[in-house]
């Protein structure tokens, strides 16, 4: 297994924070701020969650979105369900809070990354004692700051892959905006166009939300690095014309056998990249690897409102008595996809058998860390 990313940086001199100053989950001690995406990018405004059903229900309206910032949320909504439960008895604690636990996981089914952060905050939880309440915060705070030197590593590992002068073309928004910061796709254009390597970035519009369109081109403003955006229906023109080298996606979920789940339209993506010579990698954190899932048939796929679709900005644009189907996430097939970078290396041409040796890698760090 190829493992530059616990490599020491030969790119220590580069100034990576030149390229990531979006925030979008900001804790305050009695609240947590939220970065408000469906708003983006003509108004900047963050949503002020006092309570955890406050916390669910900015998840599932989308005010927070992508896998890694989902459960980052989900561990401070934790903290908050915590300050209103009276007790210094952690098991009890535990008992109580556990309804709230409940609602936070039931926010998006898909992610499982958001099921993965609870589960770190009930085993910090069952070891606890008195002062259970700040070994919790102090967990929803090791998330965060986890995620974001994840992103760091990512960076480096994905962009070693690509070759100076290449151009890529990335989907839906995987950068600072759906993380702690930095991104995870998002974060391997950003080193690349820090270390030279990348010299044109494509974005999808991605519809039906646009989140292409209204935060990774505008998240890629606010650093200083320029994007041109496409029309979903325009990709597969773009690959054959040979401005692409590389398809960055993230991921949802990565199953055991490396099929990933990521937001629908990455398939017909990977398929016409396979088709033009253009590679495909999937940058996500460890925590987005879900071993208990053999392969993509048995991932959950969220359907949202068809209204998403019908509508536009509350107006329905669509005839009325047309109806339509809403699925957010599709699964790419791990044949498709060339690597899978995470925190802890690359894994090249994943399969069932390398997706379990990077698992074995993951638990020996995890057991050293």
């Amino acid at each position: 297994m190829n493992n530059p990313a616990l490599a020491p940086a030969p790119d220590s001199a580069i100034d990576y924070d030149r390229y990531d100053h979006v925030r979008p989950i900001r804790w305050t001690g009695q609240a947590l701020e939220l970065l408000d995406q469906r708003v983006l990018p003509f108004t900047v405004v963050h949503e002020v969650c006092r309570t955890s059903d406050e916390v669910a229900e900015a998840i599932a309206a989308l005010v927070v979105r992508g896998a890694p910032a989902i459960g980052i949320a989900a561990a401070w909504g934790v903290v908050l369900a915590a300050a209103g439960i009276d007790t210094d008895d952690p098991v009890e604690a535990a008992q109580q809070l556990e309804p709230a636990l409940q609602r936070l996981n039931a926010a998006r089914p898909t992610a499982v990354n958001l099921a993965w952060a609870l589960a770190r905050m009930r085993r910090v939880l069952a070891s606890a004692g008195a002062d259970w309440r700040d070994a919790l915060a102090r967990e929803a705070h090791a998330i965060e700051t986890e995620d974001l030197a994840a992103n760091r590593a990512m960076g480096r590992a994905g962009a070693a892959l690509i070759a100076p002068g290449s151009g890529v073309l990335t989907h839906c928004n995987t950068g600072s905006l759906a993380t702690a910061g930095f991104g995870t796709a998002l974060g391997v254009i950003r080193a690349g166009v820090a270390q030279g390597r990348i010299a044109r970035v494509f974005a999808t519009e991605t519809r039906p939300w646009n989140q292409g369109a209204r935060l990774t081109v505008w998240e890629l403003q606010q650093d200083g690095i320029p994007a041109t955006l496409i029309a979903d229906a325009a990709a597969a023109h773009l690959m054959k014309t040979g401005q692409v080298q590389w398809l960055v996606v993230g991921a949802d979920r990565i199953c055991a056998n490396g099929d990933t789940a990521n937001k629908i339209g990455t398939y017909q993506l990977a398929i016409a990249a396979r088709h033009h010579g253009v590679k495909v990698m999937v940058v996500a954190p460890s925590s987005t690897v879900d071993m208990a899932t053999a392969h993509g048939d048995a991932i959950e796929i969220e359907q949202r409102d068809p209204a998403e679709l019908l509508s536009f900005r509350g107006q329905r644009v669509v005839a009325p008595g047309v109806s339509a189907w809403n699925p957010v996430f599709d699964v790419t097939p791990h044949t498709l996809i060339d690597a899978i970078v995470t925190e802890h290396g690359v894994i090249e041409r994943p399969d069932a058998v390398r997706m379990q040796a990077l698992a074995a890698y993951t638990n020996r760090c995890a057991q050293h860390s």
